[in-house]
């Protein structure tokens, strides 16, 4: 006997299959990257949004993904932070959300500590703990 919540999720999973799923080559991982951005844009920081849920397991799939495919290498947060810029082809000016060029500069140039609001922005950006930026 097939209960009704299976029932439900039988009907539904063929449309949501392609996205709830763990990202198999780089293309998938893309393609969960830019629903999880349009996620976070959508839902924000509410824990009861409809969504939430989902934007919390495309966050884990997308982790994994990442664990194994992108070793991030040892060091400090700034060395994360230089990395990660690196691996998503970002320049300063891709990151005026954590200040004007000028703090940006100072930031990667080891003149300045990011701060918490910047740490939990970055993590958010590029889907990774923000203690890789401690």
């Amino acid at each position: 006997m097939v209960s009704t919540e299976m029932k439900k999720m039988e009907k539904v999973w063929p449309e949501v299959s392609g996205i709830v799923r763990m990202p198999r080559n780089k293309s998938d991982y893309q393609k969960l990257c830019d629903i999880l951005d349009e996620l976070t844009d959508e839902v924000g920081n509410d824990e009861g949004h409809p969504l939430a849920s989902l934007m919390e397991t495309l966050g884990i799939f997308i982790g994994n993904y990442e664990e194994i495919h992108y070793n991030v290498p040892p060091g400090n947060g700034l060395d994360a932070l230089k990395y990660l810029m690196e691996e998503h082809h970002l320049t300063q000016g891709d990151l005026k959300e954590i200040g004007s060029q000028g703090v940006v500069s100072e930031i990667l140039n080891g003149k300045r500590e990011l701060n918490l609001r910047q740490i939990r922005f970055l993590a958010k950006k590029f889907h990774v703990d923000a203690s890789v930026f401690l």
